[in-house]
C-alpha cells in the first residue's frame, strides 16, 4: 500500500483569523498598558485605562471564540490533562517530544495563565480606578482603602504578566528552533507544516453567527451596566462648591485650597494664627473668620475619601498645615526640579493650580496634570 503520509512541505491552516487578530491585538494592548503603567506615569492614566478596558473586551471575545471558533481555536482541542503536561515535559527532557499542530501542552497552560492574570488585572484595575481615583464603574462601590490595597495586587499581577510574556516569547523561540517551524510567522499567516504522522484533531467548523449573537448579548448587558455604575456619584467625594466668603478672602492672596486637603485640627490651627500666616498678617474680622473656620472644619479631610484627603490627614505636628512639607508631597514631586517651581507661571511650590487643572476641586486626578514650561521672560 502506498504511503498516505503528507509530504514534508504540506502546510494547512491552523490558526483562524480571529485567533491571530486576538494574539497580536493582545500583544499591542499589553505593551501599551505596560509602558503607560510602568514608564510614563500618572498623566497617561487615561490611555492605560482604555488599554485595560480593550483587553477586557478582547478577553471576552477570545473566551467566546474558544467555544465557537474553528478546530484549533477551541478550548476542547488543546486544554491538557495534568498527566499530558508531565508527559510532554518528560519528552522534552529526553529529546523525543514531537511537534504539535496546535498548542502543545505547555503552550496551552500559558494560554490559561494569561487569561487568568489578565482577568485579575482587569478586576483589580477597576477597583483601583474606582477606589483611588473615584472614576469608572467602581467609583461608587469601593473605598480608597480597598482601592489602595488592590493597587498592590494590580502591580504584582502586572509584573506576573510581564514574566509570562517573557516566558511565552522564550517558549515560542525555543519551539521554533526545536521543530524548525517559525511560530511567529505561523501566527501571522495562520498556516503550519503538517509533518508525516502528526496527529490532527477532528475538524470542527467555526460558528461565527453563534459567537456574534453571544457577544451581542454579553456586551449589550455589560456596557449599559458599566455606564450606569459609572454614572453613580462616587463615594467619599469632597464638597463640590467652595464657600463664597472663603473663596473671596483666600484668592485675594493665593489659590483657594480645597478644605479636604487638611484635617479639621489643622484648619482650626491655621485660622487661629492668621496674624502670622506664613510670615504675613492675614487677620480677619471675627465674623468672617468664624464663617470660614466653620466651612473648613465641616468639610476637612476627615469628610472625604479621595487620595489627597487620605494622604494629608496625617501631617507633621511641627508643620500642621504645610502640604509641601509632607513626605507624600515630596515623594510625588521629587523628580520636578526646583527651577520649575521658582519660575513663572508657577512661582511657588504652594501654587497647586499652576499644574493641577482640578486643584480647586480637591480631586487632583493625574490626567489633569499639566506642568507649564518655564517662562524665561
Amino acid at each position: 500500500m502506498a504511503d498516505q503520509s503528507p509530504p514534508r512541505d504540506t502546510r494547512i491552516t491552523v490558526w483562524d483569523l480571529p485567533v491571530r487578530a486576538y494574539h497580536w491585538a493582545q500583544f499591542l494592548l499589553v505593551a501599551i498598558a505596560a509602558v503607560t503603567g510602568f514608564l510614563l506615569g500618572g498623566r497617561w492614566i487615561e490611555l492605560h485605562v482604555w488599554a485595560g478596558a480593550a483587553l477586557a473586551a478582547l478577553l471576552v471575545i477570545r473566551i467566546v471564540w474558544g467555544f465557537a471558533g474553528s478546530t484549533y481555536a477551541r478550548f476542547s482541542t488543546f486544554l491538557p490533562a495534568p498527566r499530558t503536561v508531565l508527559s510532554h515535559v518528560g519528552e522534552l527532557k529526553s529529546g523525543t517530544a514531537r511537534p504539535h499542530l496546535g498548542h502543545n501542552p505547555l503552550g496551552a497552560l500559558m494560554i490559561l495563565a494569561l487569561v487568568a492574570v489578565i482577568t485579575g488585572l482587569v478586576i483589580s484595575g477597576t477597583i483601583v480606578f474606582g477606589g483611588v481615583f473615584k472614576k469608572g464603574p467602581g467609583a461608587a462601590l469601593f473605598s480608597f482603602a480597598t482601592g489602595f490595597s488592590a493597587r498592590e495586587i494590580h502591580e504584582l499581577l502586572a509584573l506576573a504578566l510581564l514574566g509570562l510574556v517573557g516566558l511565552h516569547i522564550a517558549g515560542a523561540l525555543f519551539e521554533s528552533w526545536r521543530t524548525g517551524e517559525n511560530l511567529t510567522r505561523a501566527m501571522v499567516t495562520g498556516r503550519k507544516r503538517l509533518e508525516p504522522g502528526m496527529h490532527q484533531e477532528r475538524s470542527i467548523a467555526a460558528r461565527p453567527l453563534v459567537a456574534f449573537v453571544t457577544l451581542l448579548v454579553l456586551f449589550g448587558a455589560a456596557v449599559p451596566l458599566g455606564l450606569s455604575l459609572a454614572a453613580i456619584p462616587p463615594s467619599g467625594m469632597p464638597v463640590a462648591q467652595l464657600d463664597p466668603v472663603y473663596r473671596q478672602e483666600c484668592t485675594a492672596c493665593h489659590m483657594a485650597y480645597h478644605p479636604s486637603l487638611l484635617p479639621a485640627a489643622s484648619w482650626q490651627a491655621l485660622m487661629e494664627n492668621l496674624d502670622d500666616h506664613f510670615g504675613e498678617d492675614a487677620s480677619l474680622d471675627p465674623e468672617t473668620a468664624s464663617t470660614i473656620t466653620a466651612f473648613l472644619t465641616a468639610n476637612a479631610a476627615e469628610t472625604a475619601d479621595t487620595k489627597p484627603a487620605n494622604a494629608f490627614r496625617r501631617l507633621d505636628p511641627a508643620s500642621p498645615y504645610e502640604l509641601t512639607a509632607t513626605p507624600f508631597w515630596k515623594r510625588m514631586h521629587g523628580e520636578i526640579p526646583d527651577s520649575v517651581f521658582s519660575a513663572k507661571p508657577v512661582s511657588s511650590k504652594a501654587n497647586c493650580a499652576a499644574c493641577h487643572r482640578d486643584a480647586e476641586s480637591g480631586a487632583f486626578y493625574p490626567a489633569n496634570i499639566n506642568i507649564p514650561k518655564e517662562d524665561l521672560k
